[in-house]
């Protein structure tokens, strides 16, 4: 598996996308679809994104008890998305429902993600409103654990934990990334970040990278550099 940088699609409607996406003429970057750019504009933004020929992470992380998540995930597998998550806070038989529903009748399905903890959540935060008194290393890497025995493909965590999830899972257990930004970028509302010449390092499989390159004065110089930082 190669590494590979996936371009957040973190826009309010379906002509900022296509307008976005237009500018890359001939590239075919991996996107994200998160609850936005869903929500705004529904399946059929997932569809027409397909037809253009660009993979999809479907990025709504659900979140319910497992057989409501176990019927949502067997729709999303009828969008011919390449990547979808979950919460892993939503416990291991929320995540082997959703795994269940998502595998087709030939026995395919989308690469499945669990979320440890969101890159925007600090150690402090968590300990004080989620009441969850472990490091957050240390919660991230048993989230991961259970993921892994729920039969996920891998997790999303901050690039400041990848390596530990690898650690803890095996180097064949995904690693997905956000939290990155270029050194001379803006930190934005992340607290957990990392450029991706250091998420190589650390060994990230995939990242996720969204204003550095959707708000950059030339998008498609920003997806490239990312692309020679991250994958050389």
């Amino acid at each position: 598996m190669g590494k590979d940088v996936i371009v957040a699609l973190d826009f309010a409607g379906a002509k900022q996308v296509y307008d976005f996406l237009d500018r890359f003429s001939g590239k075919k970057p991996y996107v994200k679809i998160g609850m936005e750019l869903f929500y705004a504009e529904g399946p059929e933004i997932v569809r027409e994104i397909k037809k253009r020929g660009h993979q999809i992470f479907l990025d709504l992380k659900l979140h319910d008890i497992p057989n409501t998540v176990k019927k949502a995930m067997n729709v999303l597998s009828r969008l011919d998305v390449d990547m979808c998550n979950l919460h892993c806070s939503g416990t291991i038989p929320m995540m082997e429902a959703a795994l269940e529903g998502l595998t087709r009748e030939d026995g395919s399905r989308p690469i499945l993600l669990g979320v440890t903890q969101l890159t925007s959540t600090s150690e402090e935060v968590m300990q004080r409103d989620l009441l969850i008194d472990a490091p957050i290393a240390d919660t991230i890497c048993h989230y991961a654990r259970n993921a892994k025995t729920a039969g996920l493909d891998g997790v999303v965590c901050s690039p400041l934990e990848a390596s530990l999830v690898k650690e803890a899972c095996g180097k064949e257990f995904f690693t997905v990334t956000p939290g990155i930004r270029f050194a001379d970028s803006a930190k934005d509302d992340q607290r957990r970040i990392m450029t991706p010449a250091d998420a190589k390092k650390i060994g990230s499989d995939y990242i996720v990278v969204g204003r550095p390159i959707t708000a950059a004065e030339d998008p498609v110089a920003a997806y490239e550099r990312c692309l020679e930082e991250f994958v050389g």
